[in-house]
C-alpha cells in the first residue's frame, strides 16, 4: 500500500469513523476558535509571573510577554510560509477531489498542504511548552500542545485537509517555532555583551522580514517610476536621459536573481535601508569613539552606554520616519541615494578622525561612494559642498591643504564618467532636462505658493513634532557646541535644507528632493533627546517617533484611516495590475492575428504596461507634444514597423494606445490606423473609481507622424 492509499484510508477512519455528535459540535469550534481555549494557559503563565516575580526575577511579566510575543511571531511566519507552499504545491483538498468526504466547513480551493491551522497551532504552542520548562509543570506545560493537536486534527474531521496536510502543518510551525527560540537565545547571549548592536540586528530583521511580506502580499503595484527605471535594466547602458545608470543596475542585479516580479524588482530596497541603519549606528560610534577613550574609567562606561543608545535609536528612528520608510519598500533612486550619502558620511568622518597618514584607504572609499552616489542621483553633488564648508569653518580645515580631499573628487568623477561619456554622445540632454526641473528658464521669480507647499511636504514627511526636535537640536548644537561632530551633523544637514527652501521660492520643488539632509538632523534630534538632563527631552522624542510610526503604518495600510483618493499618495500605486490584465485580455487575442504594438502618450503608462501585460512586451511612449522622456531616446513605434516590414513584406500591425482619463482619440494617432475601437476601463477601489483609462484598439498601422519633442 503507497503514500497515498495510506494517506486515504486514516482520513476516512478520522472523517467517518470517528464520526458522534459531539465531535460534530466540538470539532468545527476548535477550527474556528480553538485560539479562544488557549486563554486560560496564557492567564495562567501571567498570574503565575506576577505572583513569583519579586522572589524569581527570570520568571517576571517582561519574560512571560517576550514569550508571548514569540508565539505571535511564530503564529505570522508559520501562516505566512505555509500560504507560499500551498501556492507553489497547489494540492486539492479531499472535499474537492473525494464524493464521499463529510464536509463540516467550507471548502476553499486554496492548496491542502500544509494545513495552516496545524502549523499555526503548533508555532504558538511550541515556545509556550518549551520556554515556560524551568517554571512550570510538566503536566501544565502540555496542555497548549496537547490543544495544537486537537486543532490540527480537527481539519480532518471536518473534511477539508488530509492526514498529510496536518502532519505537514505540524512539521513547519514547529521547525518555524525552533528556529524563533533558538535565534531568541543566541541574541540573549549576545545581548549580555553587545546589547546595542543585537538590538539594531534584531530590529532590523524584524523590520525586513515584515517589509518582504508587504512586498510579496501588500497591497501596492510598482509605482511609475519603479516601472520605468525597470524598463531602463532591460537595456543597460552607461547613462539614461534624467538619471543615471545606477538604479537600472541595481534593478537587473534583483531580477536577475528572482526574476521579473514585483519582488525582483524591490528587494534591494529592503537591503539598501537596512544597511543605512547599519552604517548610521556605526556613524554614531564612530563619531563618540575618541570622547569616550578619553574620559576617566569611572563614567566611560555610562557615557559609551549613553552613546551606543543614540546609536541604536538614530538607526530605528531613520526608520520610522514616514519618509524614509517608504524607500525600504518602493525601489526607487531615493533607496540606494541615501545609503550612498550615508555610507559617504561614514568615510568622511573616519577619514578627518585618522592622523593623516592612517587616512588615505578612507579617502579613497569616500571617492568611491559619492561616485556611485552620483551614478544614482545627482544631488549626490551636495556632499562635497558640504564636506568643504564644514572643514572651511572646523578645526579641520589644515585638510584643504593636502591633496586627499581633491583626489577623492576625481575619484568620484572617475567613477560617474559614464555618464559623461553618455551624455556627450546624446547631446547633453541630461543637463538640458536638469535645468528644466530646475526651473532655470524661468529666470529670478518668486513663489510664496511654492514655498509654502515645500514647507508643508517637509513636515509632513518628516512629521511636524520631530520636524521641530531637529531643527531646534541642530542649531541649538550649532551654537552651543563648538566641536567638531556638532558641526559635522550641521553642515550635512542646514545648507541643503537651506536651498531646496531657497529654490522653492523660485519653482516647484519634489518633497523628496531635500531627504537626505535630514540624515544627520535624526542623529542630533537624538542625541538631544537622550543626552539632555531632562525628562521632557524624552518624552518629547517618544511623542515624536510614535506619531510618525502611526502615519508610516498609516501610509502602508491606508484603508485604515479611509483617506480620501486625493490625499492618499499610495492611490498612485493601486490599479496597474488590474490595466495589465484588462490589456492583456484585449492583446491576447489579437496577438493571433498579426503583430501588435502597445503604447501611450505617457512614459508611466507605457512602463506599466510592459511590466504588468502578459509576456512583459516591448512598449512605446508617443511624444505628442510633452517633454521628453528616456523613450524618445530609444527607436520608438515607427523603427519597430520599419523592421518588421523589412522581416516581412506584408505584416499586419494592429496596436493597443492608453491614455488616462475618458479622452478622445488623437487625430495624430487616428491617422497612423485604418479604424479604431474605444473602451473606457475604470479600475474600482471599496466601490468608488481610483482611475479611469481610454483604452483605443487600433487596427492596421501605416505610419505615425510624431515630432521631436521640444522641452526638456
Amino acid at each position: 500500500m503507497d503514500l497515498i492509499s495510506i494517506d486515504i484510508k486514516i482520513f476516512y477512519l478520522i472523517n467517518h469513523a470517528m464520526a458522534c455528535p459531539l465531535l460534530d459540535g466540538l470539532m468545527p469550534f476548535l477550527s474556528a476558535r480553538g485560539y479562544l481555549l488557549l486563554l486560560p494557559f496564557v492567564c495562567y503563565i501571567f498570574v503565575k509571573a506576577y505572583r513569583e516575580q519579586k522572589t524569581d526575577s527570570a520568571f517576571d511579566i517582561s519574560y512571560v510577554s517576550l514569550i508571548a510575543a514569540l508565539s505571535i511571531c511564530s503564529v505570522f511566519l508559520s501562516d505566512w510560509i505555509g500560504n507560499e507552499l500551498k501556492h507553489a504545491i497547489m494540492r486539492a483538498r479531499p472535499c474537492i477531489t473525494m464524493e464521499d468526504v463529510r464536509l463540516l466547513a467550507g471548502c476553499t480551493t486554496s492548496g491542502s498542504m500544509p494545513s495552516n491551522h496545524a502549523a499555526n497551532s503548533f508555532a504558538y504552542a511550541i515556545p509556550l511548552f518549551y520556554l515556560t520548562r524551568t517554571h512550570i509543570s510538566l503536566r501544565v506545560r502540555l496542555y497548549p500542545v496537547i490543544l495544537a493537536g486537537f486543532v490540527a486534527l480537527s481539519r480532518v474531521y471536518l473534511g477539508v485537509h488530509y492526514p498529510t496536510d496536518i502532519l505537514a502543518g505540524a512539521l513547519l510551525g514547529i521547525s518555524v517555532a525552533g528556529v524563533l527560540i533558538m535565534l531568541y537565545r543566541f541574541a540573549s547571549q549576545r545581548y549580555k555583551t553587545s546589547p546595542h548592536s543585537t538590538l539594531l540586528v534584531t530590529g532590523l530583521a524584524a523590520i525586513s522580514v515584515f517589509r518582504i511580506f508587504y512586498i510579496l502580499h501588500g497591497p501596492l503595484d510598482l509605482s511609475a517610476d519603479e516601472a520605468h527605471y525597470w524598463e531602463w535594466s532591460r537595456r543597460l547602458d552607461l547613462s539614461y536621459y534624467s538619471k543615471g545608470p545606477m538604479i537600472a543596475y541595481l534593478i537587473r542585479l534583483g531580477t536577475f536573481i528572482f526574476g521579473n516580479t514585483v519582488f525582483g524588482v524591490r528587494i534591494l530596497a529592503v537591503v539598501f535601508s537596512a544597511l543605512s541603519s547599519i552604517y548610521i549606528f556605526k556613524l554614531v560610534n564612530l563619531a563618540y569613539e575618541n570622547e569616550v577613550r578619553t574620559q576617566p574609567s569611572g563614567p566611560n562606561h555610562n557615557s559609551s552606554s549613553a552613546h551606543g543608545q543614540i546609536a541604536v535609536l538614530s538607526a530605528l528612528v531613520f526608520q520610522s520616519i514616514p519618509l524614509f520608510a517608504a524607500f525600504g519598500i518602493l525601489f526607487t533612486i531615493d533607496s540606494p541615494f541615501i545609503f550612498f550619502w550615508i555610507i559617504s558620511l561614514y568615510f568622511f568622518y573616519e577619514a578627518v578622525s585618522k592622523k593623516l597618514n592612517e587616512q588615505h584607504k578612507y579617502w579613497f572609499f569616500l571617492g568611491f561612494s559619492i561616485g556611485c552616489g552620483l551614478l544614482t542621483k545627482y544631488t549626490m553633488a551636495f556632499f562635497p559642498l558640504c564636506g568643504m564648508l564644514l572643514l572651511i569653518f572646523s578645526d579641520k580645515r589644515y585638510l584643504l591643504k593636502t591633496p586627499m580631499p581633491y583626489i577623492t573628487c576625481f575619484i568620484s568623477l572617475a567613477v560617474f564618467s559614464p555618464v559623461i561619456i553618455w551624455n556627450m554622445q546624446h547631446g547633453w540632454v541630461t543637463m538640458l532636462h536638469t535645468a528644466g526641473q530646475a526651473h532655470i528658464a524661468d529666470g529670478m521669480t518668486f513663489s510664496f505658493k511654492n514655498l509654502i507647499e515645500f514647507i508643508g511636504s517637509q513636515i509632513g514627511i518628516v512629521t511636524p513634532l520631530f520636524y521641530c526636535l531637529m531643527a531646534y537640536a541642530l542649531f541649538k548644537y550649532f551654537l552651543s557646541d563648538k566641536g567638531f561632530r556638532s558641526k559635522f551633523l550641521f553642515f550635512f544637514s542646514i545648507p541643503v535644507v537651506a536651498f531646496f527652501i531657497l529654490k522653492s521660492c523660485q519653482g516647484k520643488v519634489q518633497a523628496n528632493w531635500a531627504m537626505f539632509g535630514y540624515v544627520t538632523g535624526i542623529i542630533a534630534a537624538v542625541q538631544f533627546s537622550i543626552k539632555g538632563p531632562s525628562k521632557t527631552r524624552q518624552a518629547f522624542l517618544a511623542v515624536s517617533v510614535s506619531l510618525a510610526l502611526v502615519l508610516t503604518v498609516v501610509s502602508h495600510y491606508p484603508s485604515i484611516v479611509h483617506l480620501p483618493q486625493k490625499l492618499d499618495p499610495s492611490a498612485r500605486l493601486r490599479g496597474w495590475k488590474e490595466l495589465g490584465l484588462e490589456v492583456s485580455s484585449i492583446s491576447a487575442p489579437m496577438s493571433k492575428q498579426g503583430y501588435l504594438a502597445l503604447f501611450s502618450d505617457s512614459y508611466q503608462i507605457a512602463s506599466e504596461l510592459a511590466f504588468y501585460v502578459d509576456g512583459h512586451p516591448e512598449t512605446f511612449s508617443i511624444n505628442l507634444g510633452r517633454r521628453m522622456d528616456q523613450y524618445d531616446l530609444w527607436p520608438g513605434i515607427n523603427d519597430w514597423a520599419a523592421r518588421l516590414r523589412h522581416q516581412n513584406a506584408t505584416p499586419v500591425i494592429n496596436g493597443i494606445f492608453v491614455k488616462y482619463g475618458n479622452e478622445e482619440m488623437p487625430p495624430i494617432v487616428a491617422q497612423a490606423y485604418d479604424h479604431y475601437e474605444k473602451k473606457i476601463f475604470r479600475v474600482f477601489e471599496h466601490g468608488r473609481v481610483l482611475r479611469e483609462y481610454s483604452i483605443f484598439i487600433c487596427y492596421n498601422f501605416r505610419d505615425l507622424k510624431i515630432t521631436k519633442p521640444e522641452t526638456f
